[in-house]
């Protein structure tokens, strides 16, 4: 006898809704398959994402099981509307989670609001929590007016919203899970709210309390939106790149995870499936540049406090200023395990936890540092003299290592190597460094650190390029290219008419390119340590954007772009990856990808307008 397995909804067939210390994601047919509660890295309670059986979900949807639904956010926002469409009428499901404050809190609530628009529609609720990755067993206490599911001292209450002469919402529950129907006509207004750490039991909550909670929900992201300065030709995919990069900032500290969720798969069936809930120092470096070239200056000067912060817990290490990634709160336990007992992704295993990449050595990680907090000095935040004596205990360091072999920006675990992009960004870290040290008068070994400057720009020139390749290559022992190479311009190693990056943009047409979309190299003929391959990597692929612009091929650059806005999902969500297919794989949403959108967006703005980039 055959055994049917159930397969995971496809990875963009989902919005992402958060309250800025934690997230979850939403399926097209109404399910919260991934949540971790209560922040980004805590175990996740609902993880069927993972494994359609095994990992919980907590499910609104039509008992009519002939619906179609599509999926929007609400304009300028961070609420998610999945609309249900039946042949007796149309209702929708809207899903937010109320902002939290910048205090770390255990208390997060998953507002869903059920709504008969047209005609009369029945919903099925479905409530099953898998506490710590399935680990744990619950147990249910069921109340008039909700239930509590606990498990190993966390309980998630569910509160029930109805109007007082409403029968009894919750009626049928079995095996320590949550299920029940809900009829309503147009205009009828009920749901549910999910909430961590609730203060008693459950409660009874008006529709109108709901409204009042909704309309501040809408309130706060329109508001944190308006300070954007862009006005710009892809305003809308701007604005919803920013409010993901924003809905993955965790808001005590001001660290950005480079995605929400863990383990998704690189290649379906694959090994390459690593968990992306931290905050990487290029990625959130990265993702607060961008968010401060559209006018947010307020996540740019958290960040910088917490990048602070880590440099000061290290002063005075060996093993130099900076990890390349921590937990959101700061601390750098990271320990990588497999969760055996999930299947994973369409059967893509091990399903990992943690992250073993997070001792290793990447250079490029200070010059990405150095670029957002000389962004940010530029752009008017101030540095205290405490900010300057770690930046220049940086460089200090870094004039003595950056000539040493590492692990690359690509986390490759195949063995240390010279590469190109961590010398191009230690040249970035001097030069920003040397920069801030002049603009603004203050004391700095100018003559150590030019000279290690000019030494990594003439070891690049001369041993990152390959003359029969005609390229700059990934690293100065093979000939193999890379895509992380396109940002060169960008940083302003080398200027994009150069005829070197001319003959690199020609040969990673070539090799790397494939209707726009962008492999970041070839892991056969530059063994990573890993079996299997990948798909295009999308933040190369806007990067390919960028770099085209700088080259003056900006008919080529905007073709470029237009397309790869078409691989985003139905409300503008992207992957770490593009298989062949056109299918999102990999982590989702991933920081990275948006934040490259941003960049590449802006500099072909500035081309078509005739301004130069930046």
């Amino acid at each position: 006898m055959t055994q049917t397995v159930r397969q995971e909804t496809a990875i963009a067939e989902h919005g992402l809704i958060g309250d800025l210390q934690t997230a979850a994601l939403v399926t097209t047919d109404g399910s919260i398959d991934w949540f971790c509660c209560p922040r980004f890295d805590s175990p996740s309670v609902f993880g069927a994402l993972l494994d359609d059986e095994r990992g919980g979900r907590f499910r609104i949807r039509p008992a009519d099981p002939g619906y179609t639904a599509k999926q929007m956010y609400l304009p300028d926002t961070a609420v998610l509307v999945t609309r249900f469409f039946t042949e007796d009428g149309m209702g929708q499901v809207v899903d937010f989670m109320p902002p939290t404050g910048a205090t770390a809190t255990d208390n997060h609530r998953i507002v869903r609001i059920v709504q008969c628009v047209r005609g009369s529609m029945t919903f099925e609720i479905d409530v099953e929590p898998r506490f710590d990755y399935g680990r744990h067993p619950h147990h249910l206490e069921m109340s008039e007016n909700g239930a509590v599911f606990a498990a190993n001292g966390q309980k998630l209450t569910l509160h029930v919203v109805r109007e007082p002469d409403d029968e009894r919402l919750l009626q049928a529950f079995g095996d320590g899970d949550g299920h029940a129907t809900l009829p309503l006509v147009a205009g009828q207004t009920r749901g549910v709210v999910l909430e961590s750490a609730a203060d008693g039991p459950p409660r009874e909550i008006r529709p109108a309390d709901i409204k009042a909670l909704f309309d501040e929900t809408v309130s706060y992201w329109r508001n944190w939106l308006a300070q954007s300065t862009y006005r710009g030709r892809w305003r809308e995919d701007i604005q919803r790149s920013a409010i993901t990069l924003k809905l993955m900032t965790y808001a005590p500290t001001g660290g950005i995870v480079a995605a929400p969720t863990a383990a998704l798969p690189e290649q379906v069936g694959g090994e390459r499936n690593w968990d992306y809930r931290y905050t990487w120092v290029r990625d959130a470096s990265f993702s607060i540049f961008a968010l401060m070239r559209l006018g947010f200056h307020d996540e740019a000067a958290q960040f910088g406090r917490w990048l602070g912060d880590r440099i000061r817990e290290r002063m005075g290490s060996d093993s130099g200023p900076l990890n390349i990634m921590y937990r959101i709160d700061g601390s750098s336990d990271l320990k990588e395990d497999s969760l055996d007992h999930w299947r994973g992704y369409r059967g893509s295993a091990p399903v990992r936890i943690g992250n073993g990449a997070a001792e290793q050595l990447q250079l490029d990680i200070y010059g990405e540092a150095m670029d957002s907090i000389f962004a940010g000095v530029m752009g008017g935040l101030p540095l205290a003299n405490q900010g300057w004596t770690a930046v220049s205990h940086v460089l200090d360091w870094l004039a003595d290592n950056w000539d040493q072999d590492e692990e690359g920006i690509w986390e490759t675990r195949g063995g240390r190597q010279p590469f190109t992009y961590g010398r191009v960004m230690c040249w970035v870290a001097f030069d920003r460094g040397i920069r801030l040290a002049t603009e603004k008068a203050l004391p700095a070994p100018l003559e150590r650190w030019t000279a290690a400057r000019d030494a990594i720009y003439r070891q690049v020139m001369e041993q990152g390029f390959h003359e029969s390749r005609h390229a700059f290559v990934q690293h100065y022992n093979t000939d193999v290219l890379d895509a992380s190479l396109l940002r060169m311009p960008t940083v302003g190693m080398i200027d994009g008419r150069d005829p070197l990056w001319l003959s690199t943009m020609q040969a990673m047409d070539g090799e790397l390119v494939t209707d726009s979309l962008v492999y970041r190299y070839d892991p056969e003929a530059s063994p990573d340590g890993l079996r299997g391959s990948e798909g295009t990597f999308s933040l190369c692929s806007f990067a390919y954007v960028d770099a085209l612009t700088r080259s003056d091929r900006v008919d080529d650059a905007r073709l470029a772009f237009e397309k790869m806005l078409t691989y985003g999902n139905h409300v503008g969500l992207y992957s770490e990856e593009i298989a062949l297919t056109g299918e999102q794989i990999g982590n989702f949403p991933q920081a990275f990808t948006h934040l490259q959108l941003i960049d590449a967006a802006l500099t072909l703005d500035a081309a078509l307008d005739g301004r130069p980039p930046r």
